[in-house]
């Protein structure tokens, strides 16, 4: 059966992003699997985006507790991958900074004014530096490597 929306001003052909928290509810608890995917990769393009807040509305909102869990395992998943490559950039941008730079790791960390083993857990992406650091080391790079 194909998704319709009664008494509201978007199609289901629409971008998800034009539903609104109505025309999500309605897909959840009306459509198929092919609407659930829509909103899904709505969701895993912006995490934290508009369409990913309403959703997170809608889970607390229908009636199966199954749409609940899969819903919250959409955005906890989203989430988690979007996190894990930020921090796989971010240490791959530390990582550059060194290798433009031409100090040694550990000649950098003394730049950096932090320690060595401090200095690797951000270049494994083990601990994620705070923006000012990354900021710190593009900038010694271009300092240093000219």
């Amino acid at each position: 059966m194909t998704l319709s929306f009664r008494h509201l001003e978007v199609s289901p052909a629409d971008p998800v992003e034009d539903w609104g928290f109505e025309g999500i509810l309605t897909a959840v608890e009306r459509g198929d699997i092919r609407d659930w995917r829509r909103i899904a990769a709505a969701v895993i393009a912006h995490p934290w985006g508009r369409v990913a807040d309403e959703v997170a509305e809608v889970a607390g909102s229908v009636e199966n507790p199954a749409m609940t869990i899969m819903l919250d395992r959409v955005l906890a998943t989203a989430r988690t991958s979007r996190e894990a490559r930020e921090r796989a950039e971010v240490a791959r941008r530390m990582l550059a900074a060194v290798s433009a730079s031409g100090l040694s790791r550990k000649d950098f960390a003394a730049r950096m004014g932090t320690s060595g083993s401090r200095w690797s857990t951000y270049l494994t992406g083990r601990v994620t530096p705070s923006a000012a650091l990354l900021v710190r080391a593009e900038g010694i790079a271009r300092d240093v490597g000219g």
